[in-house]
């Protein structure tokens, strides 16, 4: 299965060749590496001479942003519900991962139609698109993240979408650390949204490893859902996990105690120049 994150107006893949993705953000032309685009096609869009910042990597790892003439920050738009701030960062990131938006609206209607009070729990949350998207909803939401200033940028998101107002509890804390403190106080959610990495550290030092800590963790996530829960997504950019994998995992845990099935797939861009879809990483989304 195949979700295209289709509806942006402020963003753009414009092309992607040998490598890299030529890319809109708001007013601004980016070129990006992505290890998925492993053809090698004519570059025939304009922009890919007039962009205004190249992020290359270095042979001895990282890399660094070249011919760069962008401002420190500038905000995209995502429909008339979400406001993010873009600030170009290491390791080639922007803060937001766009294809996200097929989630984003997933989770929207999920919570804004579930015809009762919905309390959603975001774990290693990043920049806060699908808290944002579940706070547009209706639902209380509970942000986690352990970069504290991840979870500052969130809330300037919020802020910026307005939504500072809504229910959310941002919380800077160690994931599984968090997990083991909610289930000890009996808190429970209707849905429950994750995109652990593939290799991490808490604040504290703690090791995440997604092959060996990932399913341990969904035993113990699966405490924290309600008795009629709506959702769990995972989403996964570790190389090489196939989304069938998170599938399989998923129904193991969720599946085993409340029934239903979790639909499997990958999140895509479209590349105008081609019109092909451009694959951005793995999601499952499990429903009762």
């Amino acid at each position: 299965m195949l979700w295209i994150s289709d509806e942006w107006k402020d963003y753009a893949v414009l092309d992607a060749s040998g490598g890299e993705r030529l890319e809109r953000w708001g007013t601004y032309i980016l070129v990006r590496p992505d290890p998925q685009v492993i053809w090698n096609t004519p570059r025939t869009a304009g922009e890919w001479k007039r962009y205004d910042a190249r992020y290359v990597r270095s042979s001895t790892g990282g890399g660094r942003w070249t011919e760069n003439t962008l401002p420190e920050r500038w905000q995209v738009k995502y429909k008339d519900y979400l406001t993010f701030h873009v600030k170009p960062m290491n390791f080639k990131h922007t803060g937001v991962f766009p294809e996200q938006a097929a989630n984003w609206d997933f989770i929207r209607e999920k919570v804004a139609t579930a015809g009762r009070p919905v309390r959603v729990l975001n774990l290693f949350a990043y920049s806060g698109g699908a808290t944002l998207a579940a706070a547009a909803g209706g639902a209380e939401v509970f942000h986690v993240d352990a970069s504290k200033g991840m979870v500052a940028w969130a809330k300037e998101n919020a802020a910026a979408s307005g939504l500072d107002g809504c229910p959310i509890h941002w919380m800077v804390d160690d994931c599984a650390k968090f997990i083991q403190r909610e289930i000890r106080r009996g808190r429970r959610y209707d849905g429950i949204i994750m995109d652990p990495p593939s290799y991490g550290r808490g604040p504290s030092g703690e090791i995440w490893k997604m092959e060996t800590s990932f399913y341990p963790f969904l035993q113990e996530v699966v405490k924290v859902l309600s008795d009629d829960p709506l959702f769990v997504i995972i989403n996964s950019y570790t190389t090489g996990l196939a989304p069938s994998a998170v599938a399989y995992a998923s129904d193991a845990v969720f599946g085993r105690r409340y029934g239903g099935k979790t639909e499997a797939g990958e999140l895509g861009l479209p590349v105008r120049a081609s019109g092909l879809v451009l694959p951005c990483g793995a999601t499952g989304r499990w429903m009762p």
